[in-house]
């Protein structure tokens, strides 16, 4: 089971500082990431995703990771803003409507990402929730979270993926 953990924050410093802090608990394994993000809603109202391959040139997560979870992200957080209208991503948002990311969540998360705002997006097979929190508290900010069940997990995964040729 993995934690989707959203981070609000009315600075793109701190939420940057934050986002810096989240990767060295996944250096110090207090964390296990399978996804990572600082998401930012500049002035005019457009919304930004910077990962952290984006940030610093590093391959943190595998490409497909990186790609699976960017797609996620920008489900959960631009939705129903994005305009994009299909089959596709109707089922994407039906599969995270399974797995507890529902529109009342999302609508939790859009909330949050008011122009000039940031958030820390977190997607985690393993938390040590008390030595994540004492790192994370100094920074403030507006915590949502929802569980993922793994199985829920990988259909979405394979659902994103497309279909894989027989044999």
């Amino acid at each position: 089971m993995s934690e989707l953990i959203v981070i609000g924050y009315e600075d793109r410093a701190v939420a940057d500082k934050a986002f810096a802090a989240v990767q060295r608990l996944r250096d110090d394994h207090v964390v296990e990431l399978n996804g990572l993000a600082v998401v930012s809603v500049d002035e005019d109202g457009k919304t930004h995703v910077d990962t952290p391959a984006k940030k610093e040139g590093e391959v943190a997560l595998s490409a497909t990771a990186g790609a699976l979870w960017g797609m996620v992200f920008g489900i959960i957080i631009l939705t129903p803003g994005i305009g994009v209208v299909g089959a596709a991503v109707g089922g994407l948002i039906g599969k995270l409507n399974q797995m507890g990311v529902d529109g009342k969540f999302r609508g939790k998360v859009q909330e949050l990402l008011r122009p000039g705002s940031s958030a820390v997006v977190i997607m985690a097979s393993k938390v040590t929730e008390d030595r994540f929190a004492a790192v994370m508290g100094p920074f403030g900010g507006t915590v949502l979270k929802t569980s993922l069940p793994e199985e829920s997990e990988r259909e979405l995964a394979e659902q994103l993926a497309g279909p894989t040729a027989a044999g």
